[in-house]
């Protein structure tokens, strides 16, 4: 539960980036500040919050979303080269409190799970499949228009918030619009916001579309 999540966690600021509870990407790290991280994390809770990054920057520094989703690394290698390939696994998002400065390349925060005590219960929201299939055709048209390729049947075997939660992560939006996501409580919201998100992209092709 919550009392086990550290409260001081290294953070990846990765742009277009984001991951929920339940689900699980690959990283390949090779940066050597990220390298230092993985390093670090896997001494102590094996935990990295993932969170974007702003388009403006403080000093050269950018400044970073107040929300973002911590993972846990359940899967390391290191190539001959000496970059980290790992999995990590969304566990519960976070709001940031204040960044803590120290000696460390990466960077690191204090952080709180309070507003997201949802993402570690087992509750799970009533969707039904069906109630999915008008964002699966649009999505999928989107996605053949930007020449994105995704594996639609292994999506539809997972459960619902999961699919919800990955189409959410791999759809071609921008940053803000990902940020949106993220930061919706809970599953129907996030539904109703990839819903609303598509219909924009869908209303930009038709008028872009003229009549010949």
């Amino acid at each position: 539960m919550f009392k086990d999540l550290p409260l001081e966690l290294p953070v990846f600021p990765l742009s277009n980036f984001i991951i929920f509870p339940e689900t699980t990407v690959p990283l390949n790290i090779f940066e050597p500040r990220y390298l230092q991280m993985v390093d670090d994390s896997m001494k102590t809770h094996r935990m990295i919050g993932m969170i974007q990054p702003k388009k403006i920057s403080d000093k050269g520094k950018p400044l970073l979303y107040q929300i973002g989703c911590a993972g846990k690394i359940t899967s390391f290698n290191e190539t001959d080269d000496g970059r980290y390939l790992i999995i990590l696994s969304g566990v519960s998002r976070f709001n940031i409190m204040e960044e803590i400065e120290g000696d460390k390349m990466y960077r690191v925060c204090k952080v709180d799970y309070q507003n997201f005590t949802q993402d570690l219960t087992a509750q799970k929201q009533d969707i039904k499949f069906s109630d999915l299939e008008l964002i699966f055709k649009n999505l999928k048209s989107l996605f053949k228009k930007q020449g994105y390729v995704i594996n639609w049947k292994d999506i539809e075997k997972q459960s619902l918030d999961q699919t919800i939660n990955t189409l959410s992560m791999a759809s071609p939006f921008s940053l803000e619009e990902k940020q949106i996501l993220l930061e919706t409580p809970n599953i129907n919201n996030r539904k109703q916001k990839l819903e609303e998100i598509l219909q924009t992209y869908l209303l930009d092709d038709f008028s872009n579309t003229t009549l010949q």
